[in-house]
């Protein structure tokens, strides 16, 4: 008999010696809250998290063992991805592991023989963070701590058989970090209901008998200081008993408390938690960024080099957040021994320097009028075929992740006269044209979830045009695209009764109708990109240039009082400046090469300046 029979079987029989203590004792005592959503809903925030800023999550577990999926993929979905039979997870497990293994054994080989918790609160606090979320269960339901909810698939049960949640919560509080935990709702794989797979209207016995249970235990005995809720987005805030369960929590961590907004449908509550977003949310709630240093939260070995992003990109982002009002929770995804990759330590690391250097233009600050400037950028490149899956990356510096447009140029030539017919994957828009002729017309957007709803399944939507071409002809061609939100991408096909639809072809593509072979499309991407960030603290502007100004640099903003001192944080001494037409003019000539305190962003103060 497998293994995951027999945990289903423990599974099982924890669920029938529980389920008579269940509900009775999970909201018996909690009958004096007011868990209305008007009044939990009019708690203040915290101001420990408004003033944080920076927090380190942390995606560690069973998953960690296989680490693999596609390079723009999350990792942590790694049972997802058997599930449904994709068959790179699905041929990389039998390639490695044998026809017989199942995700269930990947559990006996997670050792974490190297993990160290006061080494990872160590790197934490060098990063500058002021709070770390550890994943505590994810969608897979193997808990990091000895559940009584999940015998056999908890980290004292088997692989590490240690109380990773207690471990490390012990180490981040010693060093004054906030302690958050992660909690995934629902399951992929627990047999009262097997989330992706079971109808969703059809997951109240798993929430009342064993998810409801399950979240007190683990909240009840670390009392974390933040919950990060996930999962929810099949299901209603109703079905998830969000209101008693975070009025109990609020009542039992006390005043410092905080959940975050992902509840289910109708909850509206939490602060915001856009996920791989380009860091410019407004809104009048505490919100944090969320995002992987690459394109995983878990590790993922077959992410590329390119995927990481650099010191510099990583500073940039996170001064936006926070020019925004927000702050930036981002991911580390140890490997399978415990150790955190040095790659993501030298990033993290990288923006702990440079906070230090400019912390009072960090922590506690609060926006300005406008939270900085922007300019246009672009970008432009030959690109061989229009088969793009941009997730929610940037399709390259300079260019925004979010609110960008393309125009791809040149011509088609195609090997046969016949009747053609194009089509599209798109998300957002675009419009095909051959020989002036609009082929394809995709200029609404799709509908998009949340920010926080990153694992929703793709909204791309398709396409079909036609068009009559003839052989060896060179006919101009434009394609326009635009990009709103959250997933980026377009694939442009073609097929004719004798050819099946494939992707159109480099050969097929010319920049110029002197060339001999095929060689693609121009490609002009366009975007603004942020260049100047603002905050406001101690009665101080503090401006941040995100490259740097040359001889002056100049801000379009009113004019200081005489005898305001502006100086660079991390460098003694005053600089000169002056103010003409509508603009302050800071002399940074004055800068040596080597009183430079970074090499990534640079920080001005501007004293007393409201």
């Amino acid at each position: 008999m497998k293994k995951s029979i027999f945990r289903k079987f423990g599974l099982l029989l924890s669920i029938l010696i529980m389920t008579g203590a269940g509900i009775t004792e999970t909201y018996g005592q909690q009958q004096e809250l007011d868990d209305s959503w008007e009044t939990l809903r009019s708690r203040p925030y915290p101001q420990w998290l408004k003033d944080a800023k920076l927090g380190i999550f942390i995606h560690w577990g069973v998953y960690s063992v296989p680490s693999y999926g596609g390079p723009e993929s999350y990792a942590e979905w790694y049972l997802r991805g058997l599930q449904v039979g994709q068959e790179q997870r699905v041929d990389f497990m039998k390639n490695n592991w044998g026809e017989d293994f199942e995700y269930e054994d990947f559990a006996p080989l997670w050792k974490a023989e190297l993990f160290d918790a006061r080494e990872w609160a160590e790197i934490f606090e060098r990063a500058g963070a002021k709070y770390i979320i550890l994943v505590s269960k994810h969608h897979d339901g193997f808990a990091l701590w000895p559940s009584e909810y999940a015998p056999g698939w908890n980290s004292m049960d088997v692989g590490p058989k240690r109380n990773i949640v207690a471990e490390v919560a012990e180490a981040v509080r010693e060093r004054d970090i906030r302690f958050g935990l992660y909690y995934s709702l629902p399951e992929w794989n627990h047999p009262l209901h097997r989330w992706y797979t079971d109808p969703h209207d059809q997951i109240h016995t798993y929430v009342e008998q064993h998810m409801i249970p399950q979240f007190k235990e683990v909240v009840g005995t670390y009392k974390p200081d933040l919950i990060f809720a996930d999962g929810e987005w099949f299901n209603s805030a109703e079905d998830w008993h969000a209101r008693q369960l975070i009025a109990w929590y609020y009542n039992l961590v006390g005043e410092d408390a905080v959940v975050n907004d992902r509840w289910g449908g109708g909850s509206n509550i939490g602060y915001i938690t856009p996920e791989y977003s380009s860091g410019g949310l407004e809104t009048d709630r505490p919100w944090a960024e969320v995002r992987g240093i690459g394109r995983s939260f878990g590790l993922n070995r077959n992410e590329k080099l390119e995927a990481y992003k650099s010191p510099a990109e990583l500073i940039r982002l996170f001064v936006r957040t926070v020019a925004f009002g927000g702050g930036l929770t981002i991911n580390v995804g140890p490997y399978a021994d415990g150790k955190i990759p040095l790659i993501q330590q030298e990033r993290i690391e990288k923006l702990g320097e440079w906070i230090r250097t400019n912390e009072e233009a960090i922590y506690a600050s609060t926006t300005w009028i406008r939270p900085g400037e922007e300019r246009q950028v672009t970008l432009e490149r030959i690109d061989p075929e229009i088969d793009f899956n941009w997730v929610r990356n940037s399709p390259g510096d300079p260019i925004s992740e979010d609110h960008f447009t393309v125009e791809w140029t040149g011509f088609i030539k195609p090997d046969h006269t016949a009747e053609y017919l194009f089509s599209t994957l798109v998300d957002d828009g675009m419009k095909l044209y051959i020989d002036d002729h609009l082929v394809l017309d995709m200029w609404l957007p799709n509908q998009e979830g949340t920010d926080s709803e990153a694992m929703r399944e793709d909204t791309e939507a398709s396409l079909h045009g036609r068009i009559t071409l003839e052989k060896d002809r060179f006919y101009p061609v434009r394609i326009e695209y635009y990009e709103t939100i959250q997933n980026a991408r377009i694939h442009l096909y073609w097929e004719t009764a004798a050819m099946e639809s494939q992707i159109v072809p480099q050969k097929n593509l010319f920049t110029d109708t002197h060339l001999d072979q095929g060689n693609g499309l121009k490609g002009l991407y366009t975007s603004m990109r942020q260049h100047i960030a603002y905050t406001h603290n101690h009665g101080n502007l503090y401006v941040t240039s995100f490259d740097w100004p040359g001889q002056e640099l100049v801000l379009p903003i009113d004019r200081p009082q005489q005898g305001t001192n502006i100086t660079l944080l991390g460098r003694d001494g005053v600089l000169p400046w002056s103010y003409r037409d509508g603009n302050l003019i800071i002399n940074t000539s004055v800068v040596k090469y080597n009183e430079m305190p970074s090499h990534y962003a640079w920080t001005f103060k501007i004293e007393n300046y409201e």
